[in-house]
């Protein structure tokens, strides 16, 4: 029992090692104390770090869209101060449940508790991520309410980020009019309808335009985080992130092989 103990208290050691070198391997350097992030005040896009990251929830929306940028600021917020609120319209769990029914009596989703609702936000935001997925087509007014929430909060925010077709809320505010931004490819003809006045860009895994991060299908949104956090804290914090998650970006906002399988070219 005694030999089994010392070898338990051995490996508790061991793991604990591991994390520890995690941790400071994913900051800018090995060396250095990680930057305090400070919240900015309204309408001031500063320099500062952002501190509070706000994610807009609505039924039906795409689980990776979510959890993939979630988990590289999970990674960067081992070394950085940052909080994370959840908002949707209600305080009730928010299904990944496609609007449309499964077949037969399949009954598989995953659901997320929010912090807040869009009628009472968190105090201060400085990134916004609007996930896509299939709610984000649900007929109107469904979704007049975290289309106001985008309207209502971009001003003060310092970044905002949006996935797949959740660009079609971002379009459906105006604050895309005149911009570069991209979407889903193979729901290009709805993305593109949501903002005629958008300068939509066919060829792109993301589009980076002043404070604003739109990606393609899905996966892509992990492209155009690490491309977020390679500019925005710095490209070593991003590559030690993409290495220690094992994950390797597109780099190249161009490449984009979604686009030619569904045919598409640019409308402007």
């Amino acid at each position: 029992m005694m030999f089994f103990n010392l070898q338990l208290s051995h490996l508790l050691l061991s793991l604990n090692a591991v994390h520890l070198a995690y941790a400071v391997d994913v900051s800018p350097t090995a060396t250095s104390s990680p930057p305090t992030a400070t919240s900015s005040t309204p309408g001031d896009n500063s320099t500062a770090l952002p501190l509070n990251y706000g994610v807009v929830l609505f039924p039906g929306f795409q689980a990776l869209d979510v959890f993939g940028p979630l988990d590289v600021f999970n990674s960067l917020a081992i070394n950085y101060t940052m909080n994370l609120f959840i908002i949707a319209e209600t305080l009730d769990p928010v299904s990944t449940k496609h609007p449309m029914s499964m077949p037969g009596t399949s009954n598989f989703n995953e659901a997320i508790l929010p912090t807040h609702t869009f009628a009472n936000p968190p105090e201060s935001l400085d990134v916004l991520l609007v996930p896509g997925g299939g709610g984000t087509r649900v007929a109107a007014p469904g979704l007049d309410a975290p289309v106001k929430f985008i309207t209502d909060t971009y001003p003060t925010l310092q970044y905002l980020i949006s996935v797949c077709t959740g660009v079609g809320l971002v379009a459906r505010t105006g604050i895309l009019d005149g911009l570069a931004a991209t979407g889903n490819k193979k729901a290009w003809a709805w993305v593109i309808a949501q903002g005629p006045n958008v300068n939509w860009v066919t060829h792109a895994r993301w589009v980076h335009t002043k404070n604003i991060w739109t990606t393609s299908g899905i996966s892509a949104g992990l492209d155009g985080t690490y491309d977020f956090v390679r500019t925005v804290y710095g490209e070593d914090v991003g590559v030690n992130l993409a290495n220690n998650l094992e994950y390797s970006p597109i780099m190249d906002w161009k490449d984009d092989k979604f686009a030619d399988l569904y045919n598409l070219t640019n409308i402007n």
